[in-house]
């Protein structure tokens, strides 16, 4: 059995995006298989343009921070979010959209990317994914 990684992708904050999708391409890089789990504000990321979107966990002010940061990541050439989301996907990773948040926040599957998901599922979903895996986490 291959070693696997598990995601859950809680926030929806463009920093923590930027840190789900960099681990898990690096886990797939290095052969693992990886799910990330997209529930609660990490779940609206997956809407129709919805990488582009998202405050900074801090120093947002007001979308000043974000812009900054966008823009220093640019200069250090930082691939964009679509572009990790394209790599993951190129990789073989795995996109599991939480239905219960779907439900909760009123998102239908026609709001979402369905070309980046592969699966919708609940938390039954998450642990089967969690127990097969070596490595977890909750970003």
């Amino acid at each position: 059995m291959a070693e696997k990684a598990t995601i859950i992708v809680h926030s929806g904050d463009l920093d923590k995006m930027y840190s789900a999708l960099i681990v898990a391409n690096g886990a797939l890089s290095m052969g693992m298989e990886v799910s990330l789990y997209f529930t609660f504000w990490g779940l609206l990321r997956l809407k129709k343009g919805g990488l582009s979107k998202g405050p900074l966990s801090k120093m947002n002010l007001f979308g000043l921070g974000r812009r900054m940061i966008k823009n220093r990541m640019h200069r250090a050439n930082v691939a964009s979010l679509e572009r990790l989301m394209a790599d993951y996907k190129e990789l073989g990773g795995k996109v599991i959209a939480c239905e219960m948040t779907m439900e909760i926040m009123g998102v239908k599957k026609s709001d979402l990317n369905e070309d980046i998901i592969d699966q919708y599922g609940a938390v039954g979903t998450y642990i089967q994914e969690a127990r097969e895996s070596a490595i977890t986490l909750l970003i």
